[in-house]
Formats: structure tokens, C-alpha cells, sequence
């Protein structure tokens, strides 16, 4: 009985970190309003906020993998808490934008330390034929995170003030932080590996990665020149080059190119990267929608983002269910559909539009994840082969990450481009409900715009190869 309570301990442990990381990400996304009204910052800097932490974690990630691996992951899951805690704790002091995404950078780092360690401390904890079980649990504290956290922020933005969002994450990521010293099992640190890290891979990633966040951010900024915008992207083409040219001369590279040589992997990859980059393009948009052409409050705000976690937690047992017997390409297609056609329809927003209004609109993202996710993702995995198929898990994972945050980049690119072109140059943190029209008008522009990448996607994703289940499980799927 005690071993059996020690395990369930563990497994809270590790399903506060996922939760307080998630419930965070969601709570943040409702506060970009405000933290712009505070400090008068245009959109294309206020979405930093998110965009540094999206950054970091996809940046670092793999790296913590492999460090935790050689020197122990549960000291690392701890101290992933404390960071998070103590970047918790300068966003809620923060006196400037700039400090506040410098915050940011910390939280990230100790959400990279967690996302890392978790799965892996949950694999050692639990015995193979109650692992599957165990993991799935583990989408339990996600859901509660993205659904509870656009409401509880809300309510906290409306009642004191978007810093105490960062105050609720650091008291609870740092009473983790100590129990976790006492319930997670010591993992003794291994020899190095006979490859050496990939470090030249691992900086080019980071400065790719650091490279297109800031030309998406600030290429059509009128405070920065043209010349400067070619030149961040000459900047990231040749980052490009070089890390194609690296990573296929790595023995361990951080991102096995050979994977991408596979159809059905690149279209998987691909797939999930665009389905994130649609749901945090509309994430990032909706919220300034509701709260400078509606007028809504923070409170009513979270109510109504909570339609997109709320209806994909309703399809998502559905959509796994009709994975088994439908298959992969229809049902990701299909959930590519949804959110294409939730884009379309979220187009014709207008000041006299109700908050019901756009609350329906948002479920055809939410239906469209959901139906896209789970079959996406297994069919991968499926086919990758059981040696395959942690690095594939990862990739994967990394793909949504970068979708994050090419969502987040383009939604302020567009919005701010159209917005400026239409309004003869007056940015966001300027409005006035005289600029209704132009935002809805700036808004339409973006959403069809992106609507273009939707249907991108669906045709994408149409492409993928039907899944054959008897060979699933073979390391000579990947052979194709």
C-alpha cells in the first residue's frame, strides 16, 4: 500500500508541474490586453510576452532532455519548479515590458525542465503494463489547465490585476518545488553517451529559432528600416542552410533530417505544426477583439475563450475512438477542416457581433484540434518503430512548439500590417472605439489570410499515405 501511495504522490508531483505550466500559458493569453494598456506597447512587442516563452521552451528543450539524462531528472524536475517560481515572481514585479519578457525567459526555462523530465520520471515510476494508463492521466491536469485558465485569469484580471496571475504561480510552483525535494524517486545520473551532444545543432536551433521570432515580429515594425528586415532574413535563410548542413553531418543531431525523408512523418510534422500555428493565430487575436471592440470584461473574456478547450475535451475521446476504424487521413483532414472553417467564419466578426457569436465560432478550433490531434499523432508513432518512437515523440512535440509560436508571430505581423495600413499608421495601444471598424476590417484581412494556410494544411494532410495496420509496430515502417 505505501509503495502504491508513494507512486500516486509522484504522479501529483509531476501533474502540478504540467498543470501549473498550462494553466499559466492560457491565463497569460487573456492578460495581453491589459499588460498593453498598462505599459503602452504596440502589439508587436506585447506579444513578446508569449512569443519569449514559446521561444524558450522550444529552444532548450531538447537540451534539458539530454542533460537531465546524464545527471539525474528528478533534481531537474525541482528545480524546473523553483525556476518557474522565481520567473513567476519577477513577472508579477515587473516595471517594464522589457523585464516582464525577460521574466518570461525564466518561467520558460523551468517549463522546458519539466516538460522534459515528466513523461520520462512517470515512465520509471510506473510498471509497462500500467504506463499507458498512467500517461493518459497526465492529459487530465492539461485539460484542467486550459480550461480552468482563461476563466480563473479572467476573474483575477477583473478583481486585482494581471500581476496576480504571476503571484498564484509562484506560491504554487514553489510549495512543488519543496515537496518535490521529498516524493520524487533520486534517479542516479548515467556515463555520458559515446556521441557527443550536438551543440553545433543545438546553438544553430536556438539562433534559428531567435532569428525568424524576430523577423516575424518586427518585419513590417515602422520602427525598423527595410534594410534591417532583409537583413534578419538573409539572416535566418543562411541560419537555415547551415543547420540543414550540420544536422546531416551530426552523429546524435538535435533534428534527424532522415525522418523528414519519410512522407508520412513530414506530412505528420508538417500537419501538427500548421494545426497549432491556426489555434494560437486566433488565441492570440480573439481576446484584444473582445476586449477593445466589444468592451467585454477579463472575466467574460475567459468565459468565452473557454469554448475551445471545453469543446475539444467533449470530441477528443470521440475523435480517438474513430481513429482505430476510420484512419488517420480522414479524420486529420477533416479536424484541419474545422479549424480552417472556424477561421473563415471568425472573418466576419463585427462591433455589432455578440459575445454567443463569437463564442460558436471558437468551438469549430476547438472540434478541429481535437479531431486533428490523436489520429495525427498516432499514426506517427505508430509507424516509427518502438526505437523510433521517443525521438519521433519529441519531434512532434517540438513541431506544436513551433507552430506556437509562428501562430503568435504571424497573428501580430498581419494584424499589425492591415491595422496600420487601414488606420494610415496609428498602432493598437492607440485605439479608440472610433478604430471599431478598422479592426474588424484588419481583423477579416488576417483571419482569410491565414485562412489560406488552413486550406493548405487540408490539402497537406490529404496527401498522407493510408495507414496499413499490419505493419504497425515495425521499425521497417520507416522504410518507404
Amino acid at each position: 500500500m505505501a509503495v502504491f501511495d508513494k507512486k500516486i504522490l509522484i504522479f501529483l508531483v509531476v501533474a502540478s508541474g504540467v498543470f501549473l505550466s498550462t494553466l499559466d500559458s492560457s491565463m497569460v493569453n487573456i492578460a495581453l490586453p491589459s499588460i498593453m494598456a498598462e505599459f503602452q506597447a504596440p502589439l508587436h512587442k506585447t506579444e513578446w510576452v508569449v512569443m519569449s516563452y514559446l521561444l524558450t521552451t522550444s529552444s532548450t528543450l531538447l537540451f534539458w532532455g539530454h542533460l537531465s539524462d546524464r545527471l539525474g531528472r528528478s533534481r531537474f524536475y525541482g528545480l524546473g519548479l523553483f525556476l518557474f517560481g522565481l520567473g513567476s515572481a519577477g513577472c508579477a514585479f515587473a516595471t517594464s515590458l522589457n523585464m516582464l519578457i525577460s521574466a518570461r525567459f525564466f518561467q520558460a526555462l523551468g517549463a522546458a525542465m519539466m516538460m522534459a523530465n515528466g513523461p520520462a520520471i512517470i515512465r520509471q515510476t510506473f510498471a509497462p503494463e500500467k504506463l499507458g494508463r498512467s500517461m493518459g492521466f497526465i492529459g487530465i491536469p492539461v485539460s484542467l489547465g486550459l480550461m480552468s485558465g482563461p476563466v480563473l485569469g479572467g476573474y483575477l484580471i477583473e478583481f486585482f490585476s494581471w500581476r496576480a496571475l504571476f503571484f498564484l504561480s509562484l506560491w504554487a510552483s514553489l510549495c512543488f518545488a519543496v515537496l518535490s525535494q521529498f516524493i520524487l524517486p533520486p534517479t542516479p545520473a548515467r556515463q555520458p553517451a559515446k556521441n557527443r551532444y550536438d551543440w553545433p545543432g543545438a546553438m544553430l536551433w536556438t539562433f534559428l529559432l531567435v532569428t525568424a521570432s524576430i523577423s516575424l515580429t518586427h518585419a513590417f515594425s515602422a520602427q525598423i528600416s527595410p534594410l534591417w528586415a532583409g537583413a534578419l532574413f538573409c539572416c535566418v535563410i543562411a541560419g537555415l542552410l547551415l543547420f540543414i548542413r550540420v544536422e546531416s553531418r551530426a552523429e546524435e543531431p538535435v533534428l534527424p533530417l532522415s525522418f523528414l525523408k519519410k512522407r508520412f512523418f513530414t506530412i505528420g510534422f508538417v500537419s501538427a505544426l500548421l494545426s497549432f500555428l491556426l489555434l494560437f493565430f486566433v488565441l492570440i487575436l480573439i481576446p484584444f477583439y473582445l476586449n477593445l471592440v466589444l468592451g467585454l470584461s477579463a472575466s467574460r473574456i475567459g468565459l468565452i475563450m473557454t469554448t475551445i478547450p471545453l469543446s475539444a475535451m467533449v470530441a477528443a475521446p470521440v475523435a480517438g475512438w474513430l481513429s482505430d476504424s476510420v484512419g488517420a487521413k480522414i479524420l486529420s483532414t477533416l479536424g484541419l477542416g474545422f479549424s480552417t472553417i472556424g477561421l473563415l467564419l471568425l472573418a466576419f466578426l463585427s462591433p455589432e457581433t455578440q459575445p454567443a457569436g463569437v463564442a460558436w465560432r471558437l468551438v469549430f478550433l476547438g472540434l478541429g484540434q481535437a479531431i486533428f490531434l490523436s489520429p495525427n499523432s498516432a499514426s506517427v508513432l505508430a509507424r516509427m518503430g518502438e526505437k523510433n518512437s521517443g525521438t519521433a515523440a519529441a519531434l512532434l512535440a517540438t513541431a506544436r512548439n513551433l507552430g506556437m509560436m509562428l501562430g503568435v508571430g504571424l497573428a501580430g505581423l498581419f494584424f499589425s500590417f492591415f491595422f496600420r495600413q487601414i488606420t494610415g499608421g496609428v498602432e493598437l495601444k492607440d485605439y479608440s472605439m472610433a478604430h471599431a471598424g478598422a479592426f474588424c476590417l484588419a481583423l477579416r484581412s488576417s483571419f482569410l489570410l491565414v485562412s489560406v494556410v488552413g486550406l493548405g494544411a487540408v490539402v497537406l494532410s490529404w496527401q498522407r499515405p493510408v495507414f496499413i495496420s499490419a505493419k504497425v509496430g515495425s521499425d521497417a515502417d520507416i522504410k518507404e
